[in-house]
């Protein structure tokens, strides 16, 4: 089978390798009919050390294959959606909503695991009971791009507005035009925010933004776009600063941007470890921080609905396609905000 192999910055192969194989009697073998590029996925490409290649992809969808003799769940012919985080859905933080802190020895996120990745023509899925999802539509339907969103960028963007505490009584200021920044905008026009500002340079994306709910965008940034968001909230800022980014500048722009009382969502992948958080950023101003890795498993029951019925179509975040061989090309176009995000059909 093929697979994609990221070796060094900006250096992504597709190369054979080794099928994928059952190895514990709770995996179940997944033949990839859908997945795609994450931006999340450019950190690593923007900086890994040559320090030899990682398997790529934590997003897809596909068809179950084979079986371990303890699965119950799936069974070969289900068409099945995985989320990012491997777990058992059965340990007190499954039972919590909080998949990504599952305790079982075999949980973990799918970058973890140094031989499978979603970016591949197959995959071994560990613990398949408890992170397989079975799709009620058949794998060719019209609505792939947007189920294919529940696995990552729609539940992180869900899960932001929650950890926010987005509700018909609060605004929002959404930072980052990326997909999980557009459907942060159109999970908290879902949960009835009354004025949404999304931060975000990049026209196409904007207008995308706007078409999800966005009630304003400003494409300044630093201290310049902090001020726009303010005098656009009555000079305070609002209840709700949702961080898609992952960067420093974003997290201070949320400092800037956010309302006294208010909430900090951060769900881009911090590449920081230290950040203001005292007196004169949040602790004065009584500011709450929230987010983290969304546990998208906990949300794909409840989000599912509104796409089979076509109410929500979170899936045109995608405005490229390709194959597994135009994966690298991907990469690069994503790098370089020539494409939001990468479908690829394997």
């Amino acid at each position: 089978m093929r697979a994609t192999f990221l070796y060094a910055a900006g250096d992504v192969r597709v190369e054979d390798v080794p099928d994928s194989s059952l190895t514990h009697p709770t995996d179940a073998l997944v033949r990839i009919t859908a997945s795609c590029i994450c931006g999340s996925d450019l950190w690593p490409y923007a900086s890994k050390p040559d320090d030899g290649p990682v398997r790529m992809g934590h997003e897809f969808i596909g068809i179950v294959e084979d079986t371990g003799p303890e699965v119950s769940t799936v069974e070969p012919g289900d068409l099945v959606v995985a989320p990012f985080a491997i777990s058992d859905n059965t340990c007190e933080f499954c039972r919590e909503g909080l998949h990504t802190s599952c305790v079982h020895d075999q949980a973990g996120f799918w970058d973890g695991l140094p031989d499978e990745g979603g970016q591949a023509e197959a995959v071994r899925v560990p613990l398949a009971d408890g992170t397989l999802v079975k799709l009620p539509v058949a794998a060719d339907s019209a609505l792939m791009p947007s189920l294919l969103t529940l696995s990552d960028v729609f539940g992180t963007g869900y899960h932001a507005a929650v950890a926010g505490g987005v509700n018909e009584r609060t605004s929002v200021t959404v930072i980052g035009d990326g997909a999980v920044g557009l459907l942060a905008v159109l999970s908290a026009s879902r949960l009835g925010a009354e004025r949404i500002i999304l931060m975000g340079r990049h026209p196409a994306r904007t207008d995308l933004g706007r078409q999800f709910g966005a009630t304003d965008v400003v494409s300044a940034r630093g201290e310049e776009g902090i001020e726009a968001v303010r005098e656009l909230s009555g000079g305070h800022g609002t209840h709700v600063v949702i961080e898609a980014v992952g960067a420093m500048p974003a997290y201070q722009q949320a400092v800037g941007a956010v309302r006294p009382g208010g909430v900090i969502s951060r769900v881009g992948v911090p590449q920081y470890e230290d950040a203001p958080i005292g007196f004169g950023s949040l602790f004065g101003p009584n500011v709450r921080l929230a987010g983290g890795p969304a546990p998208v498993r906990a949300y794909i029951e409840e989000l599912m609905p509104a796409i089979l019925d076509g109410s929500i179509e979170p899936g045109k975040v995608f405005d490229t396609t390709t194959d597994l061989d135009g994966v690298p090309g991907g990469y690069r176009d994503m790098a370089d905000r020539n494409s939001l995000k990468v479908l690829i059909i394997p």
